[in-house]
């Protein structure tokens, strides 16, 4: 199964990129390859939501739900998906305070089984699914950044 492990600097306090990070029914408004996030399910660190993106490379619409297990002390969040489009999807969300700003780090495990297509693309959805994790770490530096 592909890892993938994404890291960015923010020049923003710790406290409101993490909490941008939590409100993830917001990321289609700065991340273009989301269309839509949907909350199902929010008690205090858990949370179940619905996502939907594109892969424009395959003009494809890839839909899956996850669970998040949020952790405001360790400002960490584990994640999950319980249905959808890929075989198996999950991750970490790590900040860490660095003086005045914070460190954004997310891995991410995946597996994606298109049929027909084979060890080919494989490589190509390694390089997409790596740009999309670094995409959303620069979507929620500029966010936090500029506002």
């Amino acid at each position: 199964m592909p890892h993938i492990d994404c890291a960015i600097e923010i020049a923003a306090n710790i406290e409101p990129v993490y909490a941008l990070a939590k409100d993830v029914e917001q990321f289609p408004e700065f991340m273009p390859d989301l269309e839509a996030v949907t909350i199902l399910e929010r008690d205090g660190g858990h949370t179940v939501s619905q996502w939907q993106g594109r892969i424009k490379q395959f003009n494809r619409a890839i839909k899956w739900t996850e669970e998040d297990w949020w952790d405001d002390a360790a400002k960490t969040c584990r994640f999950e998906q319980t249905e959808g489009d890929f075989t198996a999807y999950s991750g970490v969300w790590r900040f860490e305070p660095t003086g005045p700003g914070t460190k954004a780090l997310l891995s991410i495990d995946y597996e994606y089984d298109v049929p027909l297509v084979g060890k080919i693309i494989q490589g190509v959805l390694l390089k997409l699914v790596r740009q999309n994790c670094q995409n959303m770490l620069d979507a929620l530096k500029g966010k936090c950044e500029t506002g």
